[in-house]
């Protein structure tokens, strides 16, 4: 009331200062409008008087900070301090509440920090700047460091003690070049925090600056102790930009110096606390320290942090053939093996001699664990590539190609020089395969698989005789590689195959060479897709040879590809299957395929069961199977059986047994 009586007045005595009294009149009781209306007043008058310049700048900063405008909070109290230092302390001690006066410090220390790191409020400048009158004059970049000088200092003024309040101070004095005034500075506040990690890594840095390497280093190492190596960030943005080099370039040469030193598992850790500083230091992306730092947790068995380095590189850079490698072995170590393999292959693509000796450099159980994904992978695509016959993707083939190359100088396992070969005939380069193969088995061929490859390239060449021989042999050693080896030839090649593979066969079957003729009547059935009459003959070898688990699967796909079979085929069949069952001890099996012969055709069953095994003995068979459904009161079943054994032979077992089965059915009709 008072202040209004007086501005009312028409002597306009002490108007700008009674304007800010009731400035803070109105802000102490909370009306926020009218304080923030005579704080204007005061800040826009054309004849402005300082100090209540000073109170009104101070005022309206308060009021902003419940306005959530911190930056321009901050703006106020540097203006002020620049007007007066000490009329702006007076008026926080006079006239901002003690319970204010808390928040007012922090806000203030955080935005001076904001601006020193140039983490500005653009949008709050432009808005707020575009009319400047009086004294609402905004800081430009370069007026940061002194305006935020002025601020620390008003703080320390507040609170002496205040160990933020001095950080911030000694940052402003670094970026206006006075060093030795914020060492000093810095070391008065360590005298009273000696494990702060904030202080200890500026005081290095000025130690690094003023060419102390020693002393700087010795800092480093007590942060590295503290373990705070995260206080570098924030200061990392105070720090310019060759001073920011200069930190990265030392840690960067403290950590190849402890590695190529030392391996333990703690000086590991020293060399990644220091490679850590340098990432910092260089703005978070340091490829070289990056690439050392995943290697070094590698080392220490923290495979996820070392994935997450080697990632951090290839958001960056997604041909880095070092990153690419180095995260494949990681994912070795981890057995994850599709991972492993894709990143392996990427790095190939991009530069081959360098990951083949990255991979020589492994120990040799990892070395083999590799080749052998990386050459599963190649086969798996190869053998899709080639039993689709989609031998038109080329991006495929050249990396078919490029793995076997790699595989080839990494191991000399013949294995790998076979897949090579697979690869050149896929690519249709017969003659460099050929090649290939008399220089790795030197020109002697020892081995099944590799002479199987040099089958195929005979066929090519129209020599069947040959490649069917080489064929037949890997037929009895590895079906499946037979199966993909076949792939590679057109329909035409694989007829004429079977065809001299089934009379080599049956050649051999005359002179009782069983195991000779089974290759080539395997090589048979598998290039002519399952023929029946191969699987016939393929079925009476094995059956020579006692497999008859073996030959009785070759019988059981004939019978179920009849079609249009002619019936005494039909029957033969279903003899030859109850022969087999016999000799396996699957007599009930065997019964029932004996009947469905005679019912197909009696006459042409009987004649297929004299040559073997004999109507005697096979009437046998067919009384205990028929007595054993007797016993288990089968009546109908029973009769069955004995019906069709009396067709065989008059077996006068079966007979009674017949008798029998009428006496027990007399009272109801079983036929």
């Amino acid at each position: 009331d008072i202040c209004d009586h007086l501005l009312a007045a028409e002597q306009k005595t002490y108007y700008n200062t009674l304007l800010a009294l009731r400035g803070f009149c109105s802000l102490h009781t909370h009306d926020d409008q009218q304080a923030l209306q005579d704080f204007q007043k005061v800040i826009e008058h054309d004849s402005p008087h300082p100090n209540s310049c000073i109170k009104a700048l101070c005022g309206r900063g308060l009021l902003r900070i419940s306005g959530g405008s911190h930056y321009l909070t901050a703006l106020d109290y540097i203006t002020a301090c620049q007007l007066k230092l000490e009329e702006t302390i007076f008026t926080i001690k006079s006239y901002v509440p003690w319970n204010q006066r808390g928040l007012l410090l922090k806000v203030l220390q955080e935005e001076g920090q904001k601006m020193l790191q140039k983490k500005r409020y653009l949008g709050v400048r432009s808005a707020c700047g575009q009319k400047k009158k009086g004294l609402c004059r905004f800081l430009t970049g370069r007026e940061d460091a002194p305006g935020v000088y002025q601020l620390a200092s008003l703080l320390m003024e507040l609170d002496a003690s205040d160990e933020a309040s001095q950080i911030l101070r000694a940052d402003a004095l670094y970026q206006l070049g006075c060093v030795e005034e914020a060492h000093k500075l810095l070391l008065l506040a360590l005298s009273r925090s000696p494990q702060r990690s904030p202080i200890l890594a500026r005081l290095a840095l000025l130690q690094l600056k003023k060419g102390f390497m020693y002393d700087g280093n010795q800092l480093l190492k007590k942060v590295i102790r503290i373990g705070d190596t995260s206080c570098l960030l924030p200061i990392m943005d105070i720090f310019k930009d060759e001073d920011r080099k200069m930190m990265k370039t030392h840690c960067h040469f403290r950590a190849l110096t402890i590695l190529k030193e030392k391996q333990k598992d703690a000086d590991i850790k020293e060399a990644i606390a220091y490679l850590s500083f340098a990432i910092i230091a260089s703005g978070g992306y340091a490829e070289d320290c990056l690439l050392i730092r995943a290697q070094c947790y590698g080392h220490l068995g923290q495979k996820k942090t070392a994935i997450f380095d080697f990632n951090t590189i290839l958001k960056e850079d997604p041909r880095n053939v070092q990153a690419l490698s180095g995260r494949g072995f990681i994912y070795l170590a981890l057995k994850q093996q599709k991972e492993a393999v894709q990143d392996l292959i990427s790095a190939l693509k991009v530069e081959a001699g360098e990951v083949i000796q990255a991979i020589l450099s492994l120990k040799h159980e990892a070395q083999g664990l590799i080749t052998q994904w990386l050459l599963q992978h190649g086969r798996t695509a190869l053998t899709e590539l080639v039993a689709t016959k989609d031998l038109s993707k080329e991006e495929t083939l050249r990396d078919l190609l490029m793995i076997a190359k790699a595989l080839i100088k990494i191991c000399k396992d013949s294995q790998y020089h076979i897949f090579y070969t697979d690869v050149l005939i896929a690519n249709g380069r017969y003659e460099e395969a050929l090649d290939h193969l008399r220089e790795a088995f030197s020109h002697s061929l020892p081995d099944d698989f590799a002479r199987a490859r040099l089958a195929v390239l005979q066929l090519k060449k129209r020599n069947v005789p040959v490649a069917a021989h080489s064929f037949s042999i890997l037929a009895k050693r590895d079906e499946r590689e037979l199966v993909f080896l076949l792939n590679f030839l057109d329909a035409k090649q694989q007829q004429h195959l079977s065809q001299v593979a089934a009379q080599e066969g049956n050649v051999l079957i005359k002179e009782h060479c069983y195991e000779k003729a089974l290759g080539y009547y395997t090589l048979a059935v598998l290039t002519s897709k399952d023929n029946p009459r191969y699987l016939r003959q393929r079925a009476a070898c094995l059956t020579h040879l006692k497999k008859y688990d073996e030959a009785l699967k070759d019988t059981e796909k004939v019978i179920q590809m009849h079609g249009r079979n002619s019936l005494k085929t039909r029957t033969e069949d279903h003899c030859s299957k109850g022969h087999l069952l016999l000799s396996v001890a699957e007599e009930e099996a065997a019964v029932q395929q004996y009947i469905e012969a005679l019912q197909l055709d009696e006459s042409i069953a009987l004649c297929s069961i004299i040559d073997g095994p004999g109507s005697e003995t096979l009437t046998k068979t067919f009384h205990k199977i028929a007595q054993y459904h007797f016993e288990m009161q089968h009546h109908e079943e029973a009769w069955k059986i004995t019906d069709y054994g009396l067709k065989i032979d008059k077996n006068t077992e079966l007979k009674k047994l017949k008798t029998r089965l009428k006496r027990e059915a007399s009272s109801c009709s079983i036929h």
